[in-house]
């Protein structure tokens, strides 16, 4: 049986590997720097802004790596505006149609704020990536769902709570979240900007360990389209810069006996030493690194070995070098 599931697995992770390398030979370099010269630009007039961003590019690719990294560089995010929506949607929460109704009125308020201040929440990230796109030409779309963070959504979906966009280039669809790209919040009331790339053109199986949205034909992804929510191992923003997809364990909550062996896998989209891999548990302000053993790189496909000989409840992080990239919780009985 575990055979079968590893298999199953590998295909899976596999299938999304051309959709990985569909960029790989294009230099990013002259769009990049064309956002940044364009650092600063109004907001007043997005034909003129999408036009400077795009009208030295030739292909569709850049031209939306230029939209994408500009509003993810220039635009804030407002923690005020986070914290007021979330206050409400957690108030509205038995009452979809209410919130709807106050969520479609704010909305008009949000996007006066984007306009003037520069400081938005993830539908004014969207929305702009979308707006400037349709002025060149780029088919973009709004995703509504689930954002799965270590504060919402982590054991089941509760509330939608997100937006990102699928873009079409080149006749295929892909996606991306310029929210996340462009920074993260601090303490929920200072957002620091810290640029991304790992949600840009994100391989699908990774982007759905946490995004996981309304319409389920934006998974992308046909083994992923009829798969219903499950509580996998919790990801974080440098989860997708060194872009690792967990496959095993595959839930967050795993319960294993004392003194047997359990596997740990993952998939590797861009290369990293195996000296860089460690799994460890905090308590407090103490790191304790497990022993793993039996450390493999197949093909970017990297499983090792751990064996649990005491009882007990686990926090066991995996790290690559000092970064923390997937959480799971073990529970280890009797044998």
């Amino acid at each position: 049986m575990k055979k079968a599931v590893f298999f199953f697995l590998i295909f899976i992770i596999n299938s999304s590997n051309a959709q990985v390398s569909d960029f790989k030979t294009i230099n990013f370099t002259l769009a990049d720097n064309i956002a940044k010269l364009n650092e600063g630009s109004s907001l007043y007039n997005l034909p003129l802004l999408a036009h400077k961003l795009t009208f030295k590019l030739s292909t569709e690719a850049e031209k939306f790596r230029a939209i994408y990294t500009w509003v993810c560089n220039n635009i804030t995010g407002d923690s005020n505006q986070h914290n007021k929506v979330s206050k409400k949607r957690r108030k509205l929460k038995n009452d979809s149609i209410g919130y709807i109704k106050w969520n479609n009125e704010y909305k008009k308020i949000a996007f006066k704020k984007l306009l003037k201040y520069k400081k938005t929440i993830c539908t004014g990230y969207a929305y702009l990536i979308k707006e400037l796109c349709f002025l060149a030409n780029i088919e973009c779309k709004i995703v509504d769902g689930y954002g799965r963070t270590v504060e919402s959504n982590i054991e089941k979906l509760e509330s939608v709570n997100h937006s990102w966009n699928a873009v079409k280039l080149n006749n295929k669809w892909y996606l991306c979240d310029a929210t996340w790209s462009s920074g993260y919040m601090i303490n929920k009331s200072l957002f620091a900007q810290d640029y991304n790339d790992g949600y840009f053109l994100t391989d699908p199986i990774l982007f759905a360990k946490n995004h996981f949205p309304i319409q389920k034909k934006w998974f992308l992804n046909d083994n992923l389209i009829n798969t219903e929510f499950i509580a996998s191992p919790i990801v974080y923003g440098k989860t997708f810069e060194h872009k690792i997809i967990p496959i095993s364990p595959k839930e967050l909550n795993t319960t294993t006996k004392k003194n047997e062996e359990i596997s740990f896998i993952f998939k590797l989209l861009k290369n990293i030493s195996t000296d860089k891999i460690s799994l460890i548990q905090i308590s407090g302000i103490n790191k304790k690194p497990f022993k793993i053993y039996n450390l493999k790189n197949e093909n970017g496909l990297i499983t090792f070995n751990y064996t649990f000989t005491h009882k007990g409840f686990y926090d066991v992080h995996l790290k690559i070098e000092n970064d923390i990239v997937a959480t799971y919780t073990i529970k280890v009985t009797k044998s």
